[in-house]
């Protein structure tokens, strides 16, 4: 049988049992540690790679891994896309600040000539709008909450015009991954945005099902 891979997300609270199981299912576990990586090889072939949230991993070692991702941060979360926005303030998990919005822009259109100019600009002005909405939220929330990381999704385009605002500077050294994938920003998308840039991605590579 093939090998394949297959990745899976780990709350921070529960990657120091995950990395135990993974040992008591395997055998004995074998850590390269990296600043950006660990990579477990065990006895019998399986390896599982994890990914270094909100690198650089100072400690060089397990328990540097987990004393890492249960370090406290206050941790920003900036979601915008031409339909919405969202911006909010996590502390271990949860949720101190958050401001949501959404905003109408208005579809493609088939007709042609000027009608179709004139719609093309109407689109423009409002995702402008929008953008606009966003950036002063981001301000009102972001800037000041004296964040440690900042994690952004939605459009990456639309999260670099608002980010390009003078007033938030302070936030764009503080971006890092994942940037996520989100529909229009609900309270409810923020929320689960929050809780998914704190996941640790593990990437396992194995001959059968985990």
């Amino acid at each position: 049988m093939g090998r394949m891979t297959r990745v899976v997300h780990v709350a921070p609270e529960r990657l120091d049992r995950w990395l135990g199981g993974f040992g008591e299912r395997h055998g004995g576990v074998r850590y390269d540690v990296t600043p950006t990586a660990v990579t477990l090889s065990a006895e019998d072939g399986e390896t599982a790679v994890v990914t270094v949230p909100f690198e650089p991993l100072a400690e060089l070692s397990r328990a540097g891994l987990v004393a890492h991702v249960l370090r406290p941060r206050r941790l920003g979360v900036l979601l915008v896309r031409r339909g919405g926005y969202g911006a909010g303030v996590f502390a271990d998990g949860k949720l101190l600040d958050s401001k949501v919005g959404a905003r109408h822009v208005q579809g493609t259109t088939k007709a042609g000539g000027w009608s179709q100019q004139r719609y093309a600009r109407r689109r423009d002005n409002q995702a402008r709008e929008a953008f606009a909405a966003a950036t002063e939220v981001a301000v009102r929330i972001l800037a000041p909450a004296k964040l440690d990381v900042l994690v952004c999704g939605g459009d990456r385009r639309a999260v670099d015009t608002v980010l390009e605002d003078p007033r938030l500077r302070d936030l764009v050294p503080l971006v890092r991954a994942p940037f996520l994938g989100v529909p229009d920003p609900k309270q409810k998308v923020l929320e689960q945005a929050g809780a998914d840039a704190r996941a640790i991605r593990i990437a396992l590579d194995q001959a059968g099902s985990e």
